[in-house]
């Protein structure tokens, strides 16, 4: 990111385009491309996503200033580390996007007379879901990080419920649940799979590698994976008709999801690196599959 500015690289704004998306991914995804207020849900998703975005980043500045010091040798290329930002900056920063996260949903508040938006018990159920989702990432930087499995899991819970807040802004945040559950054990196998990467130089955490060993964590890594490709038929079982147009595109495209998620823990706990890999571009898959879920 040579030439980026320093405030910019700090957000590590991919992170948060990625909630972004998931955000409206989750919102489209229950009501359909098609429903007749497309365009005002569009926008209603859009100003939700720019929340996540803005928390997810808030996030990101927050773990750059608490691991400033672990940095220097780590990723001496951050620029706090580098003295490109006081490390009072940063903190700062993270207070200020925190703070900003809730305002693109005023716009959504009922009432407003902006069409935007749920009804009011929706909305109240929007700011739960950010205002949980804002303490947990808090929760998770200062305390829950170094304990392993329980920061796994609420790392698990946040990449979640990008897809819940999206459904809640949508109107309908009960079809969301399958998608949250399976980003949760998907990236719960993930975030051990990382734990195991990561094993010998971290001496700071609790994890499940070093308190269990690497064959251990490879079964917990497969069983996630598991509880995921079980839940992935789902929709299909309730709410999404499997003979649509929506239905056959999210079937085929969850199970090349689920195909790259078994490679993803096949060899475990050997190729870690590239184990982990195929865990992220299954989760590509697994997206585009709740895309085709909107096909209706």
């Amino acid at each position: 990111m040579s030439g980026v500015p320093p405030w910019v690289r700090l957000l590590r704004p991919q992170n948060g385009v990625i909630s972004l998306v998931g955000t409206v991914v989750g919102g489209i995804s229950v009501r359909g491309l098609w429903s007749g207020s497309s365009l005002d849900l569009l926008l209603s998703l859009i100003l939700a996503g720019c929340a996540t975005f803005l928390a997810t980043s808030a996030g990101n500045v927050l773990n750059d200033y608490l691991d400033r010091e672990g940095d220097k040798l780590n990723h001496p290329d951050r620029p706090l580390p580098r003295g490109e930002i006081s490390p009072a900056g940063a903190r700062n920063f993270a207070r200020a996007l925190f703070a900003l996260s809730v305002l693109p949903l005023l716009p959504l508040i009922p009432g407003l007379g902006l069409r935007l938006g749920p009804s009011l018990p929706f909305f109240l159920l929007t700011l739960l879901v950010w205002g949980t989702s804002v303490l947990l990432l808090v929760g998770y930087e200062y305390w829950w990080k170094a304990r392993g499995l329980p920061g796994n899991a609420t790392v698990a819970y946040l990449t979640g419920a990008v897809f819940l807040f999206g459904g809640a802004v949508a109107g309908n945040p009960v079809l969301a649940l399958p998608w949250l559950l399976m980003a949760f054990f998907a990236t719960l196998s993930r975030e051990i799979i990382k734990d195991m990467e990561d094993v010998k130089g971290d001496d700071a955490r609790d994890t499940l590698p070093r308190r269990y060993g690497l064959r251990w964590s490879a079964q917990a890594g497969r069983g996630a994976v598991i509880a995921a490709i079980v839940l992935s038929p789902l929709p299909v079982l309730t709410w999404l008709p499997w003979d649509s147009v929506a239905g056959i595109a999210y079937l085929a495209l969850v199970a090349v999801s689920d195909v790259v998620f078994v490679l993803s823990v096949a060899w475990l706990p050997e190729r870690l690196h590239r184990e982990q890999g195929l865990s992220k571009l299954a989760m590509v898959f697994a997206l585009v599959a709740f895309v085709g879920a909107a096909l209706r």
